[in-house]
Formats: C-alpha cells, structure tokens, sequence
C-alpha cells in the first residue's frame, strides 16, 4: 500500500466515523488515526526512505525523541544507586587515566580532539566537558557501567572495576575545571612506581559479587553479548541478525564435544572461552579476553541450552 492509497482509505473511514454517534466517533477516529500512522510508519521503513547513512545527520525530531527517551530512561534507572564518597585526588588521577585508555577516542578532552572514529559517529559523542552540568554523579555512574543502546556508547560493566567506575564519574566531575595542561599532567601515563611517573592500578574488569547458580547463569547470558559472541553465533535468549559466521548455539548442552577438540564440561567450556587457541591453533574463533568467572557464568548459561 502506497502513502496516497494510505491517505485516501483513511479519510473514507473518518468519514464512516462520523456517522456514529460522539464516544463512538472518537473512538474510531483515534483508531483510523494509529492505522494511518502504522501504515506511514511502515512505508518510512519498508521504503528505506530514513537514510541510515553517519554522514547525514538525524533529522531534529528523531534526535529529539532519542535524546528524551535516553534521558528519562537513565534518571529512572539511576535512581537507586548511592554514591560514594568522591574527588580525592589519587581517584581523580586514576579516573583522568581510565578516560585517556577508553574515552578520549570518542568524546576528546581539554586541549585533545576526537578521534577519527568518535568524529564520524551520529549522533555525535560530543565533549564531556559539561557532563556534570547535565548529569549528577550517579547517572554518569549508569551511563558508564550500562551504555546506551543505538548510540555506540558502550557498557564498561565488563571492562572496568566498580573502583575504576566511580574513579571515571569523579574525575567527569573535575573535568569542567581542568584546563588543557591540567588534564596532560592528570592522564599522563601510569607506570609503576619508582619510574618518574605517577604509580597506581590499571583500568580492568574487576571481581563481581557471588551469587547462587540462578545469577550465574543470568550474568552468562548478559557476558555472552558483552563479550560480541552474539556477532558470529546465532544464541538463543540473545537477539541479533542471526550471524552464520559461527555455528549456532542452541542446544549446546547436548553436543559431545566443544569445537571438535574437548569434552563438553564446564571446566573444558571455560578452558575453550579463554584460551581458544592454545586448544584449537587452526580455529577461526578469537580470543575474547573472557575473564575466568565471566567464562563460568557463561558456561553455566550454555549448559542450558538443551
């Protein structure tokens, strides 16, 4: 159905409406109405008339409508979460290195442009200069650890300890007053300690809190899509655009063997996830960098999969 074939069957059925009588005429004509704007809907999209292309920007009312349900979305989620206590300055120094290792490629900082990737996104990363004016500590807390989906910001749950978390929020929080040289000396490179440079921990994943089987297997299902395996493997429970670069994962439980070489075992899954290609030098499958208890978790949701 075309736009003017869409157009002209809903005016016959406004018009149908308007014989009956009033609650009955608004009722159907708030339902010719959706019809009318399902149908529209529909055609935009079937037609590929939204250009999808980065180098056009979003028209001003999808940006708007995106901005605003991102906005309310992460206020709502981030309602629960308390703070702690923020700003020393060693926090600050390790947040300011946290941001130079994952950040800056996207959002810049003081006195440092974008890089090549983060300048051709849409919508556009932007500068975190006046985060802290838009977001109080705990939605940036939210943004960092949950990413926002449809935008290229990124869930750092499983790249970064909550320390290193808290450490990025507290250091956003200074950023407005730091200028190009403050922030040069507050990211320059760590190294360990005795070296010249300022000593302190690496930005990593770090330990999460234990649970009972049940949140094994939930936090196995979350990692399997944090971790890209979803990008090649079709795995239930996950959505995606069923990939067939991997085999599928669905009934992974009853399969013998894992990638022809072991045993199908959770000690053998876990030696599979991490270390791929010591077991297997000839698969195309890559290493992930699957710390060891996200590859029990994720184990313990394949074992599922019957």
């Amino acid at each position: 159905m075309d736009a003017a074939c869409a157009d002209t069957c809903a005016l016959v059925r406004v018009r149908q409406c308007r014989q009956m009588g009033t609650p009955k005429t608004i009722l159907c004509t708030l339902a010719t109405l959706g019809l009318a704007a399902a149908a529209g809907g529909a055609w935009l999209v079937w037609g590929g008339l939204y250009n999808v292309s980065a180098t056009e920007q979003h028209t001003q009312p999808v940006y708007s409508l995106l901005e605003t349900a991102m906005r309310q979305s992460v206020r709502l989620r981030a309602r629960g979460i308390e703070p702690p206590a923020l700003g020393a300055e060693a926090q600050v120094v390790h947040g300011a290195a946290c941001y130079r290792e994952k950040c800056v490629q996207c959002h810049g900082a003081p006195g440092v442009a974008q890089g090549d990737i983060g300048k051709s996104m849409q919508p556009l990363p932007g500068p975190l200069v006046d985060a802290r004016q838009r977001w109080n500590a705990r939605e940036l807390y939210w943004v960092t650890k949950n990413g926002i989906k449809m935008s290229g910001m990124p869930a750092w749950e499983y790249r970064l300890s909550d320390q290193d978390l808290w450490a990025l929020v507290a250091f956003l929080e200074r950023l407005p007053d730091m200028t190009p040289q403050q922030y040069a000396q507050a990211s320059a490179p760590m190294m360990p300690s005795g070296q010249g440079a300022p000593g302190g921990p690496a930005c990593g994943p770090g330990p999460r809190a234990a649970g009972g089987a049940q949140d094994s297997v939930r936090r196995g299902q979350r990692a399997l899509a944090q971790y890209a395996c979803n990008a090649c493997h079709t795995i239930p429970g996950t959505t995606g655009s069923f990939p067939q670069v991997g085999p599928p994962l669905a009934g992974m439980a009853r399969r013998a063997t894992i990638g022809g070489k072991l045993a199908n075992t959770p000690d053998n899954m876990v030696q599979w996830l991490r270390h791929t290609r010591t077991v297997d030098p000839l698969t195309a499958m890559p290493e992930m960098g699957v710390t060891e208890q996200d590859a029990r978790d994720i184990a313990a949701y394949l074992a599922t999969l019957d």
